[in-house]
């Protein structure tokens, strides 16, 4: 069901969308699906609720997302086995995105305290200048299927905190964990209106949003090419926009480092969720002289992984989330073996498993520039591996790239590290790390992927506009 003006209702011509278990291929639950309709009435419910929370103070909206954050913690159980269900990712990793949706709530209802504006010095005597922050009104929250919960969170505690009404529209594939989420916000008497939940029809319902002149922003999370799709949409009205856009993020692997300890980092942050994470590493460039025994310590590794359902204790790897994702991984590899390439571990579905949307963690080498996994956004469990030989060869291949999401380095040299941090165009930089995402920190990219920052103080200042006072002290 959906959740307009603090009501649960379905669909307005009763419209329904399976939802299906990634592992089992099983139906697991049913959920409303709309259209523009139902977008429509929820920006209208987020327009009235507007003028009274935007009124609010910051302490009195804090307390709010504060009780929110802690019902998802205290639900972080049931909330995991459900992220696990419908996106296929391990409990683990489930788990993981709990905390850190939780996190994010927590993190703007402090933040939120802080912000304000400023006094600016005076030209003459006989003036005074200062600025206020004021929230930008409704806002549309739209998040793909592969971290439901938490790419949600980050849009809508920053928009709550700011002051503004937010129309949330999850991917009709994983409408579970946020629908629970919703009911926690429900339980937190959060006033109607000021938080709303709608499913459906993507482009019917963006439409319809972007057609309105009660919605002042949209904040988007998905791949560029939709993203330049509502960027023609906004500029009819000139609505704000967030947008954090496809990834294909390079892996820069230098020679001081343990080629064993290498292979490890570069592998979980590969593999993790399938490669189905936007920042995910894509192109892993290794200097000559440890590439064949970090490839070998790869294939070693992902031959120990134990792929299953997420929900089975031991197993390390869920299924990709859907078949369209399982078709489009074996095209890839496909190409990869036509063009000349070599697939050294996995590359096929596994035969042991009768249902489910499995894929073998594969590695592959002997890439070539013109092949699709090095120029379109993957989102699989492949691990293209590449040797490079200088610094200068490695900054040029990393950044041959229209996207500028993330990239990784492994190096303990500061003089290498210090240069590969200036030289590399991305808006986040993992520097022997590998998940550098965290709530207390802006994430957003460069180039083609995105506009806009979340997290950090730069995550609420999306949501406000600026106002300039200035005083004639007569």
């Amino acid at each position: 069901m959906m959740y307009i003006g603090g009501e649960w209702v379905n669909a307005d011509d009763d419209g329904k969308r399976p939802v299906v278990n990634p592992a089992t291929e099983e139906v697991v639950a049913v959920a409303s699906y709309g259209g523009g309709a139902e977008a429509r009435r929820a920006v209208k419910e987020a327009h009235r609720a507007f003028p009274e929370w935007s009124k609010r103070t910051p302490y009195e909206r804090s307390a709010f997302l504060y009780d929110i954050s802690r019902k998802i913690r205290d639900r972080s159980s049931e909330l995991g086995n459900l992220l696990t269900q419908e996106v296929g990712k391990p409990l683990s990793e489930s788990l993981g995105e709990v905390k850190g949706s939780a996190d994010q709530f927590e993190w703007y209802a402090e933040e939120v305290k802080r912000q304000g504006g400023e006094v600016i010095p005076n030209k003459t005597s006989d003036k005074r200048y200062f600025t206020l922050r004021h929230p930008l009104g409704v806002v549309g929250a739209i998040a793909p299927w592969n971290f439901p919960l938490l790419l949600l969170s980050r849009k809508i505690a920053p928009a709550l905190a700011a002051g503004c009404t937010v129309v949330a529209r999850p991917a009709s594939r994983t409408p579970m964990a946020v629908g629970r989420m919703f009911d926690l916000i429900d339980e937190a008497n959060l006033p109607c209106g000021v938080a709303n939940l709608i499913y459906g029809n993507a482009d019917e319902q963006s439409t319809a949003m972007m057609d309105m002149p009660e919605l002042s922003k949209i904040s988007f999370t998905g791949s560029s090419e939709v993203g330049k799709g509502l960027m023609r949409k906004a500029s009819g009205s000139l609505k704000k926009l967030s947008l954090e856009l496809g990834g294909h993020a390079p892996y820069l692997i230098f020679d001081d480092i343990d080629p064993d300890v290498a292979a490890e980092k570069a592998t979980y942050s590969k593999f993790r969720n399938m490669g189905q994470v936007c920042i995910s590493p894509s192109r892993f460039y290794v200097q000559e002289s440890i590439f064949d025994d970090f490839v070998n310590e790869a294939v070693e590794r992902v031959g120990s992984f134990r792929l299953g359902n997420g929900l089975e204790e031991g197993v390390t790897h869920g299924p990709l989330h859907s078949s369209e994702q399982l078709v489009r991984t074996q095209e890839l590899v496909d190409d990869i073996l036509e063009n000349g390439g070599k697939i050294l571990a996995g590359g096929r579905k596994p035969s042991e498993f009768d249902k489910g949307f499995y894929y073998e963690p594969t590695i592959a080498t002997g890439l070539t520039g013109d092949m699709r996994i090095m120029n379109e956004e993957p989102f699989s469990p492949i691990m293209p591996v590449m040797p490079f030989t200088a610094e200068e060869d490695a900054i040029e291949k990393a950044n041959d790239t229209p996207y500028g999401l993330a990239a990784y380095l492994l190096t303990k040299r500061l003089d290498t590290a210090i240069r590969m941090i200036e030289g590399l165009e991305a808006g986040i930089i993992a520097l022997n790390d590998t998940s550098p995402a965290n709530s207390c920190c802006p994430f957003g990219g460069m180039k083609q992927s995105g506009m806009g920052r979340e997290g950090w103080h730069e995550g609420l200042d999306g949501y406000y506009e600026t106002k300039y006072v200035s005083v004639l002290m007569d």
